[in-house]
């Protein structure tokens, strides 16, 4: 019982860790796609 608890609490924890992971890249390349926008609209 007490392994499978473990088990639970680490996937729960890396999911959590996970979706963090993908928040911040999504950020990331927005703020990207918003560089190259405004070049675009420069020329």
């Amino acid at each position: 019982m007490k392994k499978l608890s473990l088990v639970l609490a680490t996937m729960a924890a890396l999911a959590l860790a996970g979706c963090n992971t993908m928040q911040g890249i999504g950020k990331d390349v927005q703020k990207a796609g918003e560089k190259i926008e405004d070049a675009a609209k420069k020329k």
